[in-house]
């Protein structure tokens, strides 16, 4: 049972829903959710909060998984809800995105920070009114042209050996969230930023 004192956590992972958006750019979010969800061996499947979440125990602390279905550009109103109910504060707020500036494989772990472009990330600074929150930024690399539309980029598949890149960071990128629960941001970023191992 959880201790009244326990410290909570929220993970995040963003996306859109829909079958439509399963495997594309924008969902790398959810996928590296999926998988931390598996590894913790805890189910994503309450609908409460405009999203679908779950709840479990880790290091002695309340870990509350969240995958908001709100479509990406409204996430910060599930992160809000979740985290106002559970009294969770930003810097306890672990969000997995997708980032085209960054090669598929490589992570950037950052402590806070700007939106840089990310309508998801912008949407929970607005709700939260904090950039003050952990991220997790997974490759998902850049437009191949300048001229290409950034929304068709980000809603379009991987290739073959772009997801076999990509698997390696989504399972790296679970494994940094539970880092920074265990060790800080800092030590997160040591071992997990940059190229793949």
């Amino acid at each position: 049972m959880f201790g009244r004192k326990e410290e909570s956590w929220l993970i995040v992972g963003l996306g859109n829903p829909g079958k439509d958006y399963e495997r594309t750019r924008h969902n790398a979010g959810f996928r590296a959710l999926d998988l931390l969800s598996a590894k913790l061996g805890c189910k994503v499947d309450k609908g409460k909060f405009q999203g679908l979440y779950g709840q479990t125990a880790y290091a002695g602390k309340k870990l509350y998984l969240l995958k908001p279905l709100t479509y990406m550009n409204l996430s910060g109103r599930s992160v809000l809800q979740l985290s106002a109910y559970y009294k969770i504060p930003p810097q306890r707020i672990i969000v997995l995105f997708d980032d085209i500036s960054l090669e598929p494989g490589r992570l950037r772990i950052r402590a806070e920070g700007s939106a840089g472009g990310h309508n998801g990330i912008k949407s929970i600074i607005a709700e939260l009114g904090s950039q003050d929150f952990p991220r997790i930024k997974i490759g998902v690399g850049a437009k191949p042209h300048e001229q290409q539309d950034l929304a068709d980029w980000v809603l379009s598949s991987f290739s073959a050996s772009e997801e076999k890149d990509l698997a390696s960071a989504l399972a790296r990128g679970a494994e940094a969230a539970l880092c920074i629960i265990d060790h800080g941001v800092p030590e997160a970023a040591n071992r997990y930023n940059g190229s793949q191992p």
